[in-house]
């Protein structure tokens, strides 16, 4: 890629924790390399920590084992110590905006992690988001993230002030910038067993996806494949076998296809056909 060329900038938040963004964030930035495209990585959740700790184990798999794995380049940021809020903000911004700046120029995609909880650098990240990932678990208490929902007639009142705010910044990306937001919105940990409460949640995300102008996919399912191999920093993209599925059980085979959707509507065909012009462009 030239120097005229911005990576495409991939956020997942929202401000609830423990709905697996960081899971699904280094799974896309695994499908992202694997798909042959250049990935740039930013934590801005460093005092967890849970996506720097799974790429640190992944480099130094690389280096213990000698794997032949695709790794990103990443940066952690940690939240700033200053004295004031002013202090704060102004160092954080500095830091966030240094990091994109170079994650943006040397990468096809830069994928983001954020902290589950409203704060600076989390608003940072939404207003520079081409795409926004939001997991949700699948339950009807985190749907309470995207909509103000009444509790006897599952009837929507209206949008959530997480809603309310991601819909602030698409307009006003578009109004001041001339640039959109794709919202996906990805239904996480999907329990097998209530059949009911799936059914409910789903008609609901469906309609939900109509009204707020986001696309509604479904994410993983509640497998033990997601979080086996967080210790080796390894993801089954990267498991002998994981391009043809040859010696797969049939939970991977069906982590794998999640997956796949996953990165499928992270680099749909319009924008796919977009970038290998692009790097023709480049490399003429």
């Amino acid at each position: 890629m030239n120097d005229n060329t911005v990576g495409h900038i991939v956020v997942f938040g929202n401000e609830k924790g423990g709905c697996g963004k960081s899971t699904a964030a280094m799974h896309a930035t695994v499908a992202l390399l694997r798909l042959g495209y250049k990935v740039g990585t930013i934590d801005l959740d460093a005092r967890q920590g849970t996506f720097t700790r799974y790429l640190s184990n992944r480099f130094q798999t690389v280096l213990r084992e000698g794997k032949n794995i695709p790794s990103p380049t990443h940066m952690p940021i940690k939240r700033s110590d200053a004295l004031t809020l002013k202090e704060k903000q102004d160092e954080e911004s500095a830091f966030f905006f240094m990091a994109l700046e170079e994650q943006t120029r040397e990468n096809d995609f830069v994928v983001i992690d954020t902290p589950g909880a409203d704060s600076h650098l989390n608003r940072l990240a939404h207003r520079f988001a081409d795409t926004l990932v939001t997991p949700v678990n699948d339950s009807m208490v985190d749907l309470d993230l995207l909509a103000d929902i009444d509790p006897v007639t599952l009837e929507v009142r209206g949008p959530s002030t997480y809603a309310k705010s991601v819909m602030a910044v698409r307009e006003a990306r578009k109004s001041e910038l001339g640039l959109g937001l794709r919202w996906i919105v990805m239904r996480n940990r999907i329990n097998p067993t209530n059949l009911k409460s799936k059914r409910d949640i789903e008609a609901m995300l469906q309609n939900l996806s109509g009204r707020f102008g986001f696309t509604y996919i479904q994410g993983f399912s509640e497998r033990i494949i997601f979080r086996d191999m967080f210790l080796k920093g390894l993801t089954l993209l990267d498991l002998d076998g994981a391009e043809t599925g040859t010696g797969f059980s049939a939970s991977q085979l069906a982590a794998r296809q999640e997956v796949r959707y996953l990165a499928h509507a992270l680099v749909p065909e319009d924008m796919r056909i977009a970038l290998m012009r692009r790097k023709k462009a480049a490399n003429a």
